[in-house]
């Protein structure tokens, strides 16, 4: 057995006809993550049947699960967490060498000590022996030709298990057929068919051997046979069998380096310079890897190839090996490489190093695991297929994602999405004909409006007829890809066509009750326009009630302002809000008055503005306008702009248009009617509308437009703004300033106009704030500069205006409106902002009666606002000019802050002493009144204080009397408390020095009545105050508003006590 393992030392160097160039590098990935597999009943170790892996003779992968044999001549079948299922001895005192399982029967070679030939054993799997539990023994036999035994170094049993092949290691080969059906003719253990040796090379040891499987395309099976010089194949069944192996090719392997592919059709050799695939019909595809490969194994469509231990080097020829090298630190340790190779995509999917060497690679239950020699088991994990398309798309790898996608079965949706993305990066690159030809795969999955997109935006068309065509010949194009594909090709060089196109096809759409159109409207629409038949294309819009699209042409193609405008208010206020928001801007700009009209008209009304019934229209003519528009290609894209401004021969700068009279717009202002499309108008059917059964609910209430939405179409037009907001204030919510006062003026008419939402109040808020903005910032003459401020003022007095103050008094501070900000900050009582106000003025020095103000609005305020006193102090005491002035207005102050305790004494001398201004003669009869009224407040505490003390220490006599028990008590009480009668006996009389009559207590009294009602008071008042002490929120608030003097009374209450005396029962007293 020696020599025939080391088989693979001792192979041949590589074939003389590999080229010395280097053969081209696969791909690498990662498709694989490397997860150890622990013991399920301890975590921290591999499974307990691998911890003696040098014990391990072979493991096998099977249906039944994982097979594992040991040098013991045990068998353990494996579950999924590699716990034994069924394990027992098929080779008493000796080893398994090599075992084989097909369809639930187990073919094992093994040796034993009595017997010196290799022993063959079948077992039944589905059946137990009832004495020992161990599979049932279907046959028993040993292998031996000639005297002399030779070693078994490869084994192979055909799928139906029919067939089984052994390679012995002199080079011969033994084949038995009919397997299966010997061993179900016959019970005897060693009845097996005749053996027959179907190859002889005394000079090349077998190294492998794989049955063909018969398939559709060719019925014989056949045998390969690999040598360490050559791979034979002998042909079992069909015409030509039996005769001698012939040779395919003059390359053999070493022992392990041979296995057949997943589907049972070719040999795969593993060589140091290549990987070679290997038919019945001679050598076939060979995969240039190479390298020194030590074995090699299957699993689904992956070869795993395992390399012989190497000293890791940076130098090393292997990429996997290199880098291993550059993050270990120690490189005195050999190190095996498992690579997973993918031949059907011709990449690797992984390619690790493995430090302790590799002993099995099993391929079970869609998994990868690798055995090491320490008895680590390490399960190679495939990704999801998404993460690895991912990670291909990262790389822009799209023909590889591709592959790979086809090779794991996936659907045709999801290639026609790596399509898409492979589409999306040939286009991006430029290469328009080769995205084409991806978008063309994805037909039927992808939306065709995605590629339309795509190719009209780069104007590629010749490409974008192939897409459409292949729609029309899949037969997946609609009227829209119709449409489109008619105007590739046209290009507007057939003009008569589609004059009649669009006229009939039109009209038989309208007259099929199915409301089906043979091309899409509002791509039509769109080829008029880009073709300059604007009038073709109002025709249609207008026709069919495409509002916006009718609009979209009036204004941003043909420019007829005045006839979009008409047009708007024939729509009404709800059809016209959001086509105005778009176009509103550009209107104003042709048509400021009539625009302006029309926006008051419909903030202002909730019904139909016109109420005559719109006319109608006649068909277009079919005369050509000149394209004034945007190119061709152009009109077709979907992203135009939203506004378009009109047509001017230069851009004039902005510049504030002149003033309007400054007058309030009339409500009842009569609406414009302009004619739409004078020249097309003829008899239209109307638009069908399906019926409707049953009763139609009631409309919901006409809600007029916000005026809030044409804000910024006026940012050029701020005199137009001006009277849009006043006629709207007016007409919807009966508002206005007039000129005789302050309060706004509400017409009868209009006076019970009521606020209906928060929408609405927000409306008004927005107008008037508008309204106060302009009334400061528009630039005018002075005359009427002069009536807008005072109209601004007017809104600021008013108290029924729905103006934002914190907004009026940022526009009015930014403008410099001194009269505004003084009223606003009287009304939000902001009164020290009036006084500092005036300080400043003060201190600027333009205004000589700014103090005086001062003083005023301090008389006026500062009752309600005792705060204001200081301020104004400091501001009289800051210079000896204000001194000098208001000397008599701050001795009144002075007063003022004492009799009303703003500030303290010492706060007073603060304030006066904080410059050099004011003397103390200023204010030496305050002072010696402040002196003599503290002094008489001190006498008073101190008269009291010792009446409290005296008081205290009466108390506390009363007290030590009372708790004297030596000295007797005597009562000198000669009259009843309660009576008033001469006391006699029998008496009782109380510690507290009160006697009574017996008859004049009620029985079991135990307490003096005259004292009981004084102590219950006493007593509820405690507990009152510990109830007070608990509640910290009411201290705290009371400190908050008192300071010191909430202190001191909660510390007379007992409130600040570290502790209070408790009963017996632990109850507070």
């Amino acid at each position: 057995m020696t020599s025939i393992l080391s088989l693979s030392s001792s192979l041949p160097a590589a074939s003389s006809s590999v080229s010395n160039i280097a053969a081209p590098a696969f791909r690498q990935f990662t498709f694989f993550d490397v997860v150890p597999v622990k013991d399920v009943h301890d975590l921290d170790s591999p499974p307990e049947i691998f911890k003696a892996p040098l014990e391990l003779s072979t493991v096998v992968s099977s249906s039944v699960g994982v097979i594992a044999a040991d040098i013991h001549g045990s068998i353990h079948i494996l579950g999924r967490e590699f716990e034994p299922v069924q394990s027992w001895v098929a080779h008493v005192q000796g080893r398994v060498t090599h075992i084989a399982e097909q369809n639930g029967v187990l073919l094992t070679m093994g040796d034993e000590d009595n017997v010196k030939a290799p022993l063959l054993k079948i077992w039944d799997l589905s059946n137990k022996d009832k004495k020992t539990g161990a599979p049932v023994t279907l046959r028993s036999t040993k292998i031996q030709l000639g005297s002399r035994p030779h070693p078994v170094t490869s084994i192979a049993l055909s799928a139906n298990f029919s067939h089984f092949a052994i390679g012995l290691g002199d080079g011969t080969v033994l084949l038995y057929r009919h397997l299966d059906q010997s061993i179900a003719s016959s019970n005897s253990l060693t009845a097996l068919p005749k053996v027959r040796t179907v190859h002889e090379s005394p000079n090349e040891p077998i190294t492998g051997l794989g049955f063909k499987e018969p398939t559709e395309d060719n019925a014989n099976m056949s045998l390969f046979v690999v040598t360490t010089n050559r791979v034979l194949v002998y042909q079992i069944s069909g015409r030509g069998s039996g005769g001698a192996a012939t040779v395919v090719d003059e390359i053999g392997a070493a022992l392990g380096c041979a296995t057949m592919d997943s589907q049972a059709k070719d040999m795969i050799i593993a060589r140091n310079e290549a990987i070679y695939l290997c038919g019945t019909e001679g050598r076939g595809t060979c995969y240039a890897y190479e390298g020194n490969k030590s074995s090699i194994h299957t699993h689904l469509n992956y070869l795993i190839i395992i390399s012989p231990p190497v000293m890791p080097s940076i130098t090393a020829a292997s990429a996997t090996i290199r880098n291993f090298a550059a993050r270990t630190t120690n490189l005195q340790e050999d190190v095996m490489k498992v690579t997973v190779f993918d031949p059907d995509n011709k990449l690797v999917a992984y390619s690790g190093p493995f430090t302790q060497g590799v002993r099995e690679v099993v391929s079970q239950w869609g998994q990868i695991y690798v055995l090491t020699n320490d008895g680590h088991l390490l399960c190679l994990q495939e990704k999801p297929t998404s993460a690895k398309l991912d990670m291909l798309y990262r790389k822009s790898l799209f023909p590889l994602a591709l592959n790979v996608a086809k090779s794991q079965g996936l659907d045709d949706s999801t290639l026609a999405e790596i399509h898409q993305q492979y589409g999306d990066h040939l286009y991006v690159k430029g290469d328009y004909d080769g995205a084409m030809q991806q978008y063309i795969k994805t037909i039927g999955h992808l939306q065709p409006s995605y590629v339309i997109r795509k190719y009209l935006d780069a104007q590629r068309i010749h490409s974008l007829v192939t897409y459409l065509q292949e729609l029309h010949s899949l037969g997946l194009a609609n009227a829209d890809h119709t449409t489109l594909l008619l105007n590739t090709y046209t290009k507007l060089k057939d003009v008569a066509r589609l004059d009649t196109f669009i006229k009939t096809e039109s009209k038989r759409g309208a007259d099929d009750e199915s409301g089906d159109f043979p091309f899409d409207l509002e791509t039509a629409i769109r080829v008029c326009r880009q073709a300059g038949y604007y009038e073709h294309a109002s025709y249609l819009a207008k026709k069919y009630g495409k509002h916006e699209a009718y609009l979209q042409i009036q204004i941003e193609d043909a420019r007829n302002y005045r006839d979009a405008l008409g047009y708007l208010r024939k729509l009404g206020p709800e059809l016209a809000e959001s086509n105005l928001a778009r176009y509103g801007r550009a209107m104003l700009e042709s048509l400021p008055q009539e625009t302006t009209q029309l926006l008051i008209d419909l903030c202002t009304t909730s019904g139909p503005l016109e109420s005559e019934e719109d006319e109608p229209p006649v068909a277009p003519a079919p005369t050509r306008q000149p394209s004034i528009g945007p190119s061709y290609l152009a009109l077709l894209s979907l992203n135009r702009a939203s506004v378009v401004q009109p047509a001017v021969s230069a851009d004039p700068p902005i510049q504030t248009p002149p003033s309007p009279s400054i007058r309030t717009v009339r409500a009842d202002a009569s609406s414009r009617r302009e004619s739409i499309h004078e020249a097309s108008r003829a008899s239209t059917p109307p638009i069908r509308s399906p019926s409707l059964t049953g009763k139609p609910p009631p409309p919901p209430p006409p809600k007029k437009l916000s005026p809030r939405i044409y804000f910024a179409h006026f940012v050029d037009h701020m005199d137009r703004f001006l009277i849009f907001l006043e006629t709207v204030a007016l007409r919807r919510w009966g508002q206005t300033v007039s000129e005789s006062d302050g309060q706004p003026q509400i017409p009868p008419s209009l006076a019970d106009l009521p606020v209906e939402d928060e929408a609405e109040r927000l409306d008004q808020v927005a107008v008037w704030n508008t309204l106060l903005e302009l009334y400061l910032t528009l630039k005018k003459p002075p005359e009427e500069e002069r009536v807008l401020r005072d109209k601004a003022l007017r809104v600021l007095k008013s108290d029924g205006l729905p103006y934002d103050p914190t907004h009026a008094l940022i526009i009015c501070s930014t403008r410099g409106y001194t009269q505004g900000l003084v009223l606003l900050w009287e009304k939000m009582g902001m009164y020290e902002e009036v006084l500092r106000f005036w300080m400043d003025r003060d201190k600027e020095g333009n205004t000589p009666e700014a103090s005086k103000e001062v003083v005023n609005h301090l008389n006026a305020y500062g009752e309600s606002n005792p705060h204001l006193y200081p301020l104004v102090l400091r501001f009289l005491t800051s210079t000896p000019e204000l001194l000098t002035r208001h000397e008599d207005d701050l001795k009144r102050v002075l007063e003022h802050v004492v009799e009303e305790k703003i500030l303290p004494p010492l706060g007073v001398i603060q304030v006066l002493s904080r410059n050099g201004v004011a003397s103390v003669g200023l204010v030496k009869e305050w002072l010696m009144k402040r002196i003599k009224t503290a002094r008489e407040e001190i006498q008073t505490d101190q008269e009291l204080t010792n009446s409290y003390r005296k008081e205290t220490a009466t108390k506390l006599q009363q007290v030590a009397d009372l708790s004297d028990t030596e000295h007797p008590r005597v009562f000198n009480a000669t009259r009843c408390s309660a009576c008033g009668g001469q006391l006699d006996l029998p008496s009782i009389h109380f510690m507290c020095n009160h006697s009574y009559h017996q008859r004049c207590l009620a029985d079991n009294e135990t307490e003096c009545p005259n004292c009981i009602r004084e102590h219950g008071v006493i007593q509820e008042i405690r507990r009152n105050n510990e109830r007070l002490a608990d509640q910290h929120e009411v201290f705290l608030s009371e400190v908050q508003e008192g300071g010191f003097e909430a202190v001191a009374s909660a510390f007379s209450r007992g409130a600040l006590s570290l502790a209070r005396p408790m009963d017996g029962a632990g109850i507070l007293v």
